[in-house]
């Protein structure tokens, strides 16, 4: 098989072949259709997050089809669409596991980063922890959705908004775009603060109430914010801009670094959060939804061997749809 593999933190990815892989027990292999890039990807390739192995093979918004099974998996997977997301696997018996927050697991491993992700032509992955996709459909429209979709998806679900609430969004890239279409299916008013003129009229375009860039103020305060960015200033902008008992989510497992700031911005019950990865359960429900809406990312194809070049891509904040590689 072919994978594009990082050899060490900071270096161009590498087209290799490999032989191909055998599924263990519980496992399913599959033959990738399409494989967004995430920009945790890039953050694991620059070293901006610590390598849990090398040479690792990056890529975790995986739809491929289940060309061999392991022992211990049903042999009715086999030709099936799935799609793999960035939880690669959780303990099942932790206190997180236990209580629907495998999201949390101390144990918990992450496609692409704790096991060879989906930069590849075929992909090992634990069956139990794949999503059923429906068989028809462009593969390369559903990979964005199984990270930026779903974890957007869930901080989302923690801003907490309603009908007729205001909320922000601090970037406006392949996650936010999705959320966007979440947050006005059901009836938010969106308020996008991005630099870049592209995503400004992409929001503009899919109804956004108000779009300026970082450092504008805006015309009124928001009941919720979900910055998206990795400048940690941003929270800070985004905090300035709530009302009171507002809440700030923070949808980064990467930041700079979060400002000093002085007590008054969280004052009056504002409330600042974290979203860490998502559970299989927010993954089932978010698919399910993007369904209904339905949901659509704006792409943006490569070839596996111009992965390093949708990577750069994403590290100079282009727009113009989510890079998607296709093997």
């Amino acid at each position: 098989m072919e994978v594009m593999e990082l050899p060490a933190p900071g270096a161009a990815l590498r087209l290799e072949r490999r032989p191909e892989p055998k599924p263990g027990a519980g496992e399913v292999r599959l033959r990738v259709e399409a494989c967004a890039v995430c920009r945790t990807d890039l953050q694991i390739c620059d070293g901006d997050l610590e390598a849990r192995g090398r040479p690792i093979v990056p890529g975790h918004q995986v739809v491929g089809r289940v060309e061999a099974v392991g022992s211990r998996v049903r042999p009715g997977l086999m030709g099936r669409r799935l799609g793999v997301g960035w939880l690669a696997s959780a303990c099942g018996r932790c206190r997180f596991c236990r209580g629907g927050r495998e999201n949390l697991c101390p144990a918990a491993t992450f496609t692409g980063w704790d096991r060879d992700g989906g930069f590849a032509s075929q992909l090992l992955v634990r069956a139990d922890f794949a999503q059923p996709l429906p068989d028809q459909g462009d593969p390369a429209l559903m990979a964005p959705l199984l990270c930026g979709g779903v974890i957007g998806y869930r901080a989302w679900r923690c801003s907490l908004v309603g009908r007729g609430d205001r909320l922000g969004l601090y970037g406006f890239g392949a996650s936010a775009h999705l959320v966007a279409q979440v947050a006005l299916a059901e009836g938010c008013r969106l308020f996008v603060v991005t630099r870049n003129p592209a995503a400004q009229r992409l929001a503009q375009e899919m109804g956004a109430t108000w779009v300026g860039p970082p450092g504008r103020r805006l015309p009124r305060q928001l009941q919720a914010a979900i910055t998206f960015t990795p400048q940690g200033s941003a929270v800070m902008d985004a905090l300035r801009a709530l009302d009171r008992g507002g809440r700030c989510v923070v949808n980064a497992i990467h930041l700079d670094r979060i400002p000093g700031f002085e007590y008054q911005l969280l004052y009056w019950e504002r409330q600042l959060l974290s979203v860490a990865n998502f559970t299989r359960q927010d993954a089932s429900d978010f698919l399910r939804m993007a369904d209904e809406i339905p949901v659509r990312p704006r792409i943006q194809p490569f070839s596996l061997a111009d992965a390093n070049s949708a990577l750069g891509r994403l590290r100079e904040g282009s727009a113009g749809g989510v890079g998607v590689l296709i093997p």
